[in-house]
């Protein structure tokens, strides 16, 4: 059995509702000037909330840099190369004894926005892996996951490449970024 609203119930919220409507149009007739500053208010907050929602967002624009440092590891100097050259690469004070090119690709870092020679340190240095088969690439990785396919990675005073991706590699890089003691983190520092 439904709960059934009692007709004076009814016929009591009907006459209040009717009061309050006459009571309300009265107020509105009374006071126009209130009624259209609170209309004008109300219709400019809904114009501004549509504008700045059909404003797009920012897009944050990545600066891409055409050059890039890299590391000769005859001499352990840093200079400068294309950013599309492929390591090995030919060092300003040439080659290896055996031959082969002496430079690899290096990751400058510093704590600082604008630093000075001295605050500027190598964090990494990257050869691409030569045993490297690109059908292994896993199809569902994205972003950083797929940064250390195919790539070697060391500290500069270690001797042993590791592939990025492998637990030594990963090692490095976690190391590397973690904060130093004043809890700054390292941040890029490209070449001029």
């Amino acid at each position: 059995m439904a709960f059934k609203v009692p007709d004076w119930v009814r016929y009591e919220i009907q006459q209040r509702w009717e009061r309050l409507a006459i009571n309300l149009r009265g107020w509105v007739n009374k006071n126009p000037r209130v009624v259209i500053g609170i209309t004008i208010a109300s219709v400019s907050i809904l114009l501004i909330v549509v504008i700045l929602l059909l404003i797009p967002d920012e897009t944050v624009k990545v600066e891409e840099y055409e050059k890039d440092w890299f590391y000769d590891v005859n001499t352990g100097k840093l200079f400068v190369a294309k950013k599309d050259l492929v390591p090995p690469v030919e060092s300003p004070w040439g080659p290896l004894a055996d031959g082969v090119p002496a430079g690899v690709r290096a990751y400058v870092f510093s704590y600082k926005p604008d630093p000075n020679e001295s605050e500027r340190f190598i964090g990494f240095l990257e050869i691409p892996d030569p045993n490297f088969n690109p059908d292994s690439v896993n199809s569902q990785l994205k972003g950083a996951g797929l940064w250390g396919q195919g790539k070697l990675i060391r500290k500069v005073e270690d001797e042993q490449w590791y592939p990025a991706n492998s637990a030594e590699g990963q090692a490095i890089l976690i190391e590397f970024f973690q904060p130093n003691e004043e809890g700054e983190v390292a941040i890029y520092y490209p070449p001029e």
